[in-house]
């Protein structure tokens, strides 16, 4: 696991950053190696995953998921699934104070996620609170229009 001389606020800033995402701009902000996985769909969208990172502050992005489509203007697709440390949502909330529930578990899944998403002015920025564990933090979404 690769250590990170940043808190998860600090990288979720510099990723912010760099939209439009490349896999070069992502690797070299959150010091990981982003792998082609290859994926069905891959003829739209090129898939790619990261290896595990630990932040300064005790949270650990445990894998990176960003998508880039292959042709056209797109400024790409990026989920952090996030572990370690418990980031609850009052932490969420100090960050970004203007949340908006935009999904809720239907009851099908403890994998499934209450979010919470700012509307900013790039785009859209997702937290994710799974059931299983639905006082921690479980991964972001940068989600640019």
């Amino acid at each position: 696991m690769t250590q990170a001389a940043m808190s998860l606020w600090l990288a979720i800033d510099m990723l912010v950053a760099q939209i439009p995402f490349s896999k070069e701009k992502v690797e070299s902000v959150v010091a990981t190696q982003l792998s082609d996985t290859h994926a069905p769909g891959g003829q739209v969208f090129q898939f790619f995953e990261g290896t595990p990172v630990r932040f300064e502050d005790g949270v650990e992005a445990s894998k990176f998921d960003l998508r880039i489509k292959r042709e056209g203007a797109h400024p790409g697709f990026l989920v952090v699934d996030v572990q370690g440390r418990c980031v609850p949502l009052d932490e969420v909330r100090r960050h970004y104070a203007d949340l908006a529930i935009t999904d809720v578990p239907r009851g099908r899944s403890m994998e499934e996620a209450t979010s919470y998403t700012a509307t900013l002015g790039w785009g859209r920025l997702s937290f994710g609170f799974r059931e299983k564990n639905p006082g921690c933090l479980a991964f972001v979404v940068f989600d640019p229009s």
